[in-house]
């Protein structure tokens, strides 16, 4: 926003926030009340007759105190109650008569005792639908109407309803109550807001230049975001893809074109690097509340993160004091990192991790994993609840939502689960043991349908399923709120959040979905799969305005495009390399087949082609395979052929601590070589940022194709029935982008110089090097270890001449 005095805020945030207070409670309880409220919801709503009219959307823009305030919701019910006039008057007048009351319907879920809950039950409950009353009132010309607090029991399904008249007098003073309370909040606002923009309106590029390429991204990403459009942008690595995002939409909020952007990221190194360029414009003097958003496990102060005030003492009388700590910190802090988060917490005594999603509010810039904004369970309802938002999505990384959010659409169930857990109940719970049998059952049938097959898809949706989870969950809800610690509670619990989940994707489920039943071992596996995102994610921006998806390896962009969720009015930009050519030595070994049947017969060139790669310049070198047990196969013979060199290898369940050392033994100015072996998609192909002469060379062994699976071949099937593409779209595609992704650890700056060692025929083949980025067309092919000696002498030599 420009320096204006404008507050939008929903009905339900503005009453929650000014008058909420004890504890946080996030017991399962609570959870499972805020899933079956929004069943209460639909079931109360379905039983009206023609003049209840459900979910409707209020909105009220005024001037209040030099404020312009825009607020907006969506109240339950609206009924408008009809009598018949036995006076003969003209059609019009009998329409105008003909509604003779007008009431507005708040919808409560509730699992107490109907009887104990009277009118003075819940302030905020009438606090909300009080204010909903008052924007009809007012935009309808009423001097009087009815408001209404209907409470569902979830046990009985009986309802209480509690009904008030009340005058738009009355509701106008209430309002205004409410809007008083919430001035020091719109202050604050409007004068960091004044702050904000006026440096913004003075910052400069916080470098010296520009490198090829970062003012043109630049430019089109605040063009995106001024025209609410979408762009899929590939920006190799070193090109400074983060700042060229950052800078220009750091500019375009502060002339009003967006109101918050969330940077999204897959991975914690992403993250860093936003934060990093934050902290880059701020020694330019930047003023931007930027919060990275830490998941609950993470930032949780207690060993298990439950928020219940009976367990722990940050949860215990937690809005009592939240709202003081957000004032202190916002008046002191810019940066709303973990750690400055875990400090205001522990001085405040409140839950850090609910203390952020607070913050999120106030927040320029939200920095978080993907699933915040993409995530059907989990994304942040508290800013999408209404459509045509002002948000900027920043999308780092793209190429990794492919998969990501093909999960995120997903849904599992494994049959052993539910087998397991029965026989824990059988004698003391009964009913849930008979509700775990039903979904056990289930199971065989699906089971059976595989034949002599280990699998069975339909594209059909399993229908059947549903009533038999939701006996589950039902039955299961008194145990899990009463019986916390008691044998299987655990196991119940996350069952019950798988079968919530099953349904809840369900509701997704089209012809981009199929189901597929497969033996799994021992054990029967039934998932709901996503085969194409495209849809799901392009509803998905839409909860913002601009989208800028980008990522050094979007090739085929196109692909990307598309499995991505554009559409053809959707701009593309592929952005050459800024650095010099001369300093990447690129070759092709195009003489070693590591397809699958052909490995065993690779080890010993392979381990001759990495000694020969690394034997002339002493440094750090990285070998990618395309599986641990390829790569276990060729540490082996190499260690036993080279053992003068010092080796180092990933394993598949290294801690953070370990991750670290291993990334600590890349040194500056390296004594002896050091040869580390990685898995190409691997936590060590991406995000790594190994500058100078901490990496010199990247060895890659094959075209990085997916491991040959059921879900990759329906996959494939599925896109060869769309777009005769489904090979690409399967293996293809996803494999190079994981070379590159590897290859892309090398060149970090435009000081540094490197070799890039591509093993596999396959990549001399046309449909191969058509996926290369410009900057490899200079690529050398090779055709020994011996060639591969006499190339890399040549270019170390003429690197240090």
């Amino acid at each position: 926003m420009c320096n204006k005095r404008e507050i939008k805020i929903s009905v339900r945030n503005l009453v929650e926030f000014i008058l909420r207070s004890g504890d946080l409670d996030i017991s399962f309880r609570s959870m499972s009340r805020a899933v079956e409220g929004t069943r209460a919801h639909q079931k109360v709503q379905k039983s009206k007759d023609e003049n209840y009219q459900s979910e409707v959307t209020l909105k009220h823009s005024f001037e209040y105190k030099g404020f312009i305030f825009m607020i907006e919701g969506r109240a339950d019910g609206i009924i408008k109650e009809r009598v018949e006039d036995s006076i003969q008057i003209d059609e019009a007048e009998v329409e105008k008569q003909s509604i003779s009351n007008i009431c507005i319907d708040e919808i409560k879920s509730t699992n107490k005792p109907l009887e104990r809950i009277d009118e003075n039950h819940n302030q905020v409950h009438w606090a909300q639908v009080k204010c909903y009353a008052y924007i009809y009132c007012l935009q309808n010309k009423l001097d009087t109407i009815d408001v209404q607090l209907t409470y569902f029991h979830l046990e009985t399904e009986v309802t209480k309803c509690i009904r008030k008249k009340l005058s738009l007098m009355d509701l106008e003073e209430f309002f205004y109550n409410i809007l008083d309370k919430y001035i020091v909040w719109a202050n604050f606002t409007f004068q960091w807001t004044i702050i904000r923009n006026n440096s913004v309106q003075e910052l400069v590029f916080p470098f010296d230049k520009y490198r090829i390429g970062q003012r043109e991204l630049a430019i089109s990403v605040y063009r995106t975001i001024r025209d609410g459009q979408k762009i899929f942008v590939q920006a190799p690595t070193g090109i400074g893809k983060t700042i060229s995002t950052l800078f220009p939409t750091v500019k375009a909020f502060s002339e009003g074109h967006t109101s918050k952007v969330f940077y999204l990221t897959a991975k914690t190194i992403a993250r860093q690097v936003a934060e990093e360029a934050f902290k880059k414009m701020r020694q330019k003097g930047l003023r931007f509340k930027t919060l990275t958003l830490t998941a609950k496990d993470k930032i949780c102060f207690k060993e298990e993160s439950r928020c219940a005030p009976e367990y722990c003492e940050y949860a215990n009388g937690h809005f009592d004091r939240v709202n003081d700590a957000l004032l202190d910190i916002l008046n002191n802090e810019d940066e709303l990192s973990r750690a400055i988060i875990e400090v205001y917490s522990k001085k405040y005594n409140i839950c850090p991790f609910e203390f952020s999603l607070d913050l999120a509010i106030w927040a320029d810039c939200v920095i978080c994993d993907f699933n915040y904004v993409f995530d059907p369970r989990v994304y942040l309802r508290r800013f999408f609840d209404f459509n045509g938002n002002d948000y900027t999505f920043l999308i780092d990384e793209a190429h990794n939502l492919v998969d990501r959010s093909r999960e995120m659409f997903s849904a599992t169930l494994f049959k052993k689960s539910f087998l397991d857990l029965k026989r824990v109940f059988k004698d003391k719970e009964p009913k849930i043991a008979k509700a775990l049998n039903k979904v056990n059952t289930y199971m065989l049938k699906m089971k059976k349908l595989c034949g002599k097959e280990n699998f069975y898809i339909q594209k059909k949706m399993p229908n059947d399923i549903i009533q038999i989870l939701n006996s589950l969950m039902s039955e299961s809800e008194e145990f899990l709120a009463k019986k916390q610690g008691t044998e299987g509670h655990k196991e119940l619990l996350e069952l019950f959040f798988e079968a919530l989940s099953f349904t809840r994707i369900l509701e997704l489920y089209d012809d981009r979905y199929v189901t597929y039943v497969e033996k799994d071992n021992r054990d029967i596996k039934l998932k709901i799969f996503c085969l194409d995102p495209s849809y799901l994610l392009s509803e998905a921006v839409k909860r913002g305005k601009a989208s800028v998806f980008f990522s050094a390896t979007l090739s085929p962009i196109e692909y990307f495009k598309d499995i991505l969720g554009g559409n053809k009015n959707d701009k593309i930009m592929i952005l050459p390399s800024p650095f010099d050519k001369k300093n990447l030595l690129l070759m092709i070994a195009s003489n070693v087949s590591t397809r699958y049947k052909d490995r065993e017969n690779s080890y010993n060139i392979i381990a001759d082609y990495i000694e020969a790669t690394v034997s002339n310049k002493k440094g750090n070198y990285m070998v990618f395979f395309p599986s641990y047990r390829y790569m276990k196969a060729v540490y082996e013979r190499f260690t036993e052929k080279h053992p003068r060199y010092n080796t180092i290898i990933q394993t598949n369940t290294m801690t953070e601590e370990e991750r670290e050392e291993y990334l600590n033994k890349f040194r500056h100015n390296p004594r002896e070589t050091l040869i580390s072996f990685a898995v190409m998609g691997g936590i060590f192909s991406e995000g790594v940022d190994l500058k100078g002469d901490r990496l010199s060379g990247a060895i890659i062994i094959g075209v990085g194709l997916p491991q040959i699976c059921l879900e990759r071949n329906i996959i494939k099937d599925y896109f060869n029935e769309r777009n005769n593409k489904g090979f690409n779209y399967a293996y293809m595609y996803p494999g190079m982008n994981k070379v590159l992704q590897s290859a892309g650890r090398v060149i970090r700056t435009e000081k540094d110089r490197g070799i890039v060692l591509l093993i596999d025929d396959r990549f001399s083949y046309n449909y191969y090097k058509r996926i290369f980025p410009k900057e490899w067309r200079h690529n050398i092919q090779v055709f020994s270890p011996e060639h591969t000696k006499i190339m890399t002498t040549s270019f170390w030599y003429n690197s240090n001449s």
